[in-house]
């Protein structure tokens, strides 16, 4: 009997079952049958349409490959307006969009990949209400101009995928997704929908909280997969290869191999391929359409074998994967579950199996390590922002560079201090465009009349001709012609949409106001170091997470589900330990030769002394000689350095304690 912390059909939340509101069943149904081609839905997606079309909120946690698009795919058809679907993945977008496409409904998305014209064409959709679905990055919410074409539509329903990277002690945790919960409400979002695969409990409550979504909207389906085989294989580092080669020779079906690092994926795919073993690597290091070319054959081979790092996999609906093995050991729990849930959706018998090699411990900590600041870097950048007065704006790139911050930590230290109710963010803006004339800019004017032909020559006299574009500072150019920026940017927008010129945004800025007068620096710098060092405690204890279940002494499987909140009583029987009724026993660590004999303290003293701002404090230091780069090093060209990287297969506990010293 297995249990949950929320039901599936009906959630439940102690002794309270909630009741779905009645729907129009035959409407529902009819939908579904016509534009998808299914007869009824599972119960936990009826469970979710139900909440979303009575109650106006729902949370859906179902594993990997159990349909969580037709939740808000679904009830887009039947509501009035445009669901609007956040998603970090440009990957899903494509394939999703392609597939609604395929079934007459209207979808389309805006991303990077898009010509201005593109760009245009979609705006011009949503606020004419001919999209149906329309898929964004939550980067896309940065962007004014977008923010204000949604403010004039009607969003019917505001999808959330990934929802667990709002938590902050979710595995994937991104600063621009504790924003969104706000801009639903900027943008008068009437319902609200929040997916994912793999959610903890405390992940749970938090999405809940941030969407005012109740707990017993939260609907669960449970993460236990009967047809997946879970193997785990305690295997010495220099014995992985053979064992791999003996695993696929041959593949039992079509084969993913997750690795951690490029370099990896390449060496392994060329080990196979000469093995006899049809394999191709794949990583974000790729060119695109390299990587889309590897993507195609192997969706379209029965037996081909994928080398990849977790770039792969991501929104890629391929029914009848036999085998997923991690070469490498996972990050995380929540990470190896929506891996390994890429197997077998066809309900078909799969394996999936994990090398357990303990050597790849210090590698998957030092990424989490890297990501950990130095107090200086905290500190410097907080005196530069409070000397800036109570209201100021900053590039991220600028200060991420200045600071020694990479940019994804500079913007969580940031959201730290809006937390906090130490700084409130304002609506980022463009402090510059390029104009790129598709008519003369000279020629514009004429197409205005009395008032809006000078606004329009005084505006326009404001830029600055470069090579080939135009540059343009909207904030300059308004105060220089005495106008207000709206305005201004109101009438490039309108430039571009009548096809005069296309705008190439440039330097985007974000808006901050200080709350206090006042601010104790030292004690801000403290803080945030506390829970930049939680959060490195945090992403360490995932990895010894994954190892624990290695070495269970019971059901894998259980113990694996149990992580999400789901309680088995039986054992799978499919499991390494239901199989062999033993625990296993991890290889002792491969030794690493002593920080002393490949670094000379002297040396290291000097080239330390050399680049202060890049490797003064020993963090910085312990990072460059693990090989993890920042922006710091980047700036001084040190990543080239022969000395980068060479301690990467030590501990970086052990390396910061040297640097220390």
């Amino acid at each position: 009997m297995d249990r949950l912390y929320h039901g599936t059909a009906a959630a439940k939340v102690g002794h309270e079952t909630w009741s779905t509101a009645t729907v129009n069943a035959p409407t529902v149904d009819s939908v579904l049958h016509a534009r998808f081609g299914f007869r009824e839905l599972r119960p936990g997606q009826q469970a979710v349409v139900d909440a979303i079309l009575g109650q106006g909120s729902a949370l859906a946690v179902f594993p990997t490959g159990a349909g969580k698009s037709l939740c808000y795919q679904l009830p887009a058809l039947l509501l009035e307006g445009v669901t609007l679907v956040v998603s970090p993945l440009i990957a899903l977008m494509k394939d999703q969009i392609d597939f609604l496409r395929s079934k007459g409904i209207a979808a389309a998305r805006l991303d990077s990949s898009l010509s201005a014209a593109e760009v245009r064409q979609v705006n011009d959709d949503v606020k004419s209400g001919a999209l149906k679905l329309l898929y964004v990055a939550p980067e896309r919410f940065n962007n004014e101009r977008f923010l204000e074409t949604l403010r004039g539509a009607k969003i019917a329903l505001f999808a959330v995928d990934e929802a667990h990277c709002i938590s902050e002690w979710g595995h994937n945790f991104r600063p621009d997704y504790l924003k969104i919960a706000g801009i639903r409400k900027t943008i008068g979002a009437e319902r609200v929908l929040a997916l994912t695969a793999t959610a903890t409990p405390s992940v749970v409550a938090d999405i809940c909280k941030a969407f005012d979504i109740p707990a017993a909207g939260a609907v669960l389906t449970g993460f236990y997969r009967p047809n997946l085989r879970l193997v785990t294989t305690p295997v010495a580092s220099r014995d992985r290869d053979a064992l791999l080669l003996r695993r696929l020779s041959p593949p039992a079906g079509p084969t993913i191999v997750y690795v951690t690092l490029q370099r990896t994926a390449e060496r392994l795919a060329k080990l196979l391929a000469e093995a006899g073993t049809p394999a191709a690597a794949y990583h974000a290091g790729m060119e695109p359409e390299d990587r889309s070319r590897v993507q195609d054959t192997w969706m379209a081979s029965e037996r081909g074998v994928v080398v990849a790092t977790i770039a792969f996999g991501m929104g890629i609906d391929k029914a009848d994967v036999r085998t997923v093995i991690h070469y490498n050991l996972p990050k995380s729990l929540e990470s190896y579950s929506q891996e390994i849930g890429r197997a077998g959706r066809d309900g078909e018998p799969s394996t999936v199996e994990l090398f357990a090699t303990p050597d790849d411990v210090a590698g998957l900590q030092n990424f989490a390590y890297g990501d950990t600041p130095a107090a200086s870097s905290l500190r410097s950048m907080l005196d530069e922002l409070f000397a800036k007065g109570p209201a100021f704006d900053v590039s991220y790139a600028e200060l991420s560079t200045r600071h020694d911050l990479r940019v994804l930590v500079l913007r969580t230290a940031l959201t730290y201090l809006e937390l906090d109710g130490v700084l409130t963010q304002g609506t980022p803006f463009y402090a510059a465009y390029s104009l790129r004339p598709i008519m003369p800019l000279a020629d514009i004017p004429a197409r205005f009349q009395g008032e809006r032909r000078t606004f329009v020559e005084k505006l326009l006299g404001q830029a600055v001709k470069k090579r080939t574009l135009h540059a343009l500072d909207p904030e300059a150019a308004a105060a220089a012609i005495g106008e207000p920026r709206a305005r201004v940017l109101t009438a490039l927008t309108y430039f571009e949409d009548q096809g005069f010129l296309t705008l190439e945004p440039t330097d985007v800025r974000q808006p901050y106001r200080r709350m206090h007068a006042e601010d104790d620096v030292a004690a801000l710098t403290a803080d945030l170091s506390r829970r930049f060092d939680k959060r490195e405690a945090s992403e360490i204890g995932r990895i010894d997470d994954v190892l624990r279940i290695v070495t269970h002494a019971g059901c894998q499987t259980n113990a694996l589900v149990g992580h999400f909140g789901q309680v088995r009583e039986a054992p799978c029987g499919h499991c390494t330990f239901c199989e062999t009724q033993a625990a296993q026993v991890l290889p002792e660590r491969a030794p690493v030769p002593a920080i002393a004999t490949l670094v000379d303290a002297a040396s290291f003293a000097a080239l330390r002394d050399a680049h202060p701002r890049a490797l003064g404090a020993s963090r910085q230091a312990a990072r460059f000689l693990c090989g993890l780069s920042s922006p710091a090093l980047t700036r001084d060209k040190l990543s080239r350095h022969p000395l980068f990287g060479t301690l990467g297969e030590h501990p970086f506990a052990e390396v910061l304690a040297w640097c220390e010293r």
